[in-house]
């Protein structure tokens, strides 16, 4: 994402009051029309009668006079943001450098203009400040700099009252930002977001949501310019307050006792972990819970091997040749692949005559690969398509939306049909998974509707029978399969267990993964370096679907 900032935003300038000097085109350099100003104000200031022309009149040359230049010596590196160069211009280098890089960090401006104007009876000049605030305001003031002579040389006579001439050696200046003005990012039932999926809602500016939104939600903020004690902090006087206009609300999709039930199911977890909740009959997310909760966004943005998990989009390019539940599907302890073995966790093996229902209840790595002949190369990234995977997402957050590459060869195509090799998801899609099986087409997740912009569609629906047969399959996986911690919830839940491998550990480090729905909602777990998807995240999706049910 990119945010495109006006460079007036970001600019520091510094005028003197120039006249057209009525010679040529006026595209002369700027010392050219600098040269003509003293002589443009002096005829001001006579025809006024005032008695400090004399110290504008310059030499023949028609040159400011040496008063005039220290002047304006100073301003341009005030406005420039030089604070050292402009401490160089005065009696007191170093207090002068300090006050204006603090004036700096206290008053953040974003553009400062500097306008020279008439001159004082002691020599200096009066001026014009223009502060451009970061609500987008202006706070205007008029202040004078006086000049003494110095090691020779005439500088600008320092003391605080030059930054504004109400201060002191013990007041500053300081912005004190109103944030009261600032939208609020809601859920679905218009309650704010507070202390809700931090990872996914960020900070102002910095991350999340807050900072995709940020023009949206900041409006315009009441700021004030005050004096303050300088070493109290305490406010003595308000010098100007902007006017303020309220930001613009921004309404999400989240469920706020779909994601309490989403962030307490995580909570004792000592692992990075993510469950995510979505609508299937919209593709709303309705919760995006993460752990720890101010850490990364996993839920919608991490990248992980799918691991058996994507056996539900293996199973369904495999039905779309043919294969049933039913279908007699051999499942040994290993399967060799040009010499490469491929084997179940802790090493099981099924009886003979077990079915494709049995394997991928019981998640048969060997069962399933042992079927590859059956695939082509393409085969695995076209269903993968069915499901949305492909596509670009709008759901108006970042998301990372899933890849299956086009498999190079069977060894390749052995690892993608396990979701191992290159297949990577996130909690999300693996969420959409479990979703588009439930309602049987898949509709892109979306978290800020009005946001969104149009959605992505799967590559083509999924073919006829297929969500049905794949219903069947994850039903299988909760009444006789690795899904057990499910068992004896109402509303035939449906799931999927899934352990990823991954880094060069021998053993290999697993992810422990656990997808699934009940009713109109779908499910993601993720636990890192988590172990077994049915015996680690299984407890962790039955614990959060009893506290969906008992009201979050």
């Amino acid at each position: 994402m990119s945010d495109n900032n006006d460079d007036d935003d970001n600019d520091y300038n510094a005028h003197h009051g120039r006249t057209a000097s009525g010679h040529g085109s006026g595209t002369g350099s700027s010392r050219s029309r600098r040269r003509l100003l003293p002589v443009a104000v002096a005829l001001v200031v006579l025809a006024g009668g005032g008695t400090a022309a004399w110290s504008l009149l310059g030499g023949d040359d028609g040159k400011p006079d040496a008063r005039t230049a220290a002047v304006d010596g100073f301003l341009d590196a005030w406005a420039r943001g030089d604070a050292d160069r402009a401490g160089a211009h005065t009696d007191r280098p170093a207090a002068a450098s300090a006050r204006l890089t603090k004036l700096a960090e206290d008053l953040p401006a974003r553009k400062v203009s500097l306008v020279r104007g008439a001159p004082t009876d002691q020599g200096g000049h009066r001026f014009r400040a223009t502060f451009r605030l970061p609500g987008g305001g202006t706070w205007a003031y008029d202040s004078s700099a006086p000049v003494v002579r110095a090691d020779g040389r005439w500088v600008v006579r320092w003391s605080p009252a030059v930054l504004h001439p109400r201060l002191t050696e013990g007041s500053e200046l300081a912005l004190r930002p109103d944030t009261g003005n600032r939208g609020e990012l809601r859920a679905a039932d218009g309650s704010p977001l507070d202390g809700l999926a931090p990872a996914l809602v960020g900070s102002p500016g910095k991350s999340g949501l807050q900072y995709r939104y940020d023009k949206r939600l900041a409006g315009r903020p009441a700021d004030s310019v005050a004096i303050v004690g300088t070493s109290t902090g305490r406010t003595l006087a308000t010098l100007h307050t902007a006017e303020g206009r309220r930001g613009e609300p921004v309404r999400t999709t989240l469920d706020p006792a779909v994601q309490r039930a989403a962030e307490g199911a995580l909570k004792g977890l000592d692992k990075n972990a993510a469950v995510v909740a979505v609508r299937p009959s919209t593709g709303e997310i309705l919760a995006a819970a993460d752990n720890p909760p101010t850490g990364a966004n996993r839920s919608l943005r991490g990248r992980y091997a799918a691991g058996s998990d994507f056996k539900v989009i293996t199973a369904a390019a495999l039905i779309g040749k043919g294969v049933r539940g039913d279908t007699p599907v051999p499942c040994p302890r290993y399967e060799r692949v040009n010499g490469q073995r491929f084997e179940n966790q802790d090493l099981f093996a099924l009886p003979a005559g077990s079915t494709f229902r049995e394997g991928f209840a019981r998640s048969c790595n060997t069962g399933i690969i042992g079927l590859r002949d059956r695939l082509d190369d393409d085969s695995l990234s076209e269903a993968a398509g069915w499901f949305g995977i492909g596509p670009e997402w709008n759901a108006g957050t970042t998301t990372y939306d899933g890849s299956v590459p086009r498999t190079t060869g069977e060894n390749d195509k052995a690892a993608a049909m396990i979701g191992q090799g290159r297949v990577e998801a996130s909690p999300l899609v693996m969420a959409s998974v479990a979703a588009t099986v439930k309602d049987g087409t898949f509709r892109q997740p979306v978290l800020v509707p009005d946001a969104a912009g149009k959605r992505a569609k799967a590559t083509a629906p999924l073919p006829a029978g297929t969500a049905a047969e794949l219903r069947s399959l994850m039903r299988a996986v909760v009444t006789e399969g690795s899904g057990e911690a499910l068992r004896g919830l109402p509303g035939e839940p449906g799931a999927k267990t899934g352990t990823a491998e991954f880094g060069t550990d021998s053993p290999p480090r697993t992810h422990a993964w656990f997808i699934g729905y009940q009713g109109d909602l779908a499910f993601s777990v993720l636990i890192e370096d988590g172990g077994s998807g049915g015996a680690d995240a299984g407890p962790v999706a039955a614990e959060f679907l009893e506290a969906v049910a008992a009201g979050g």
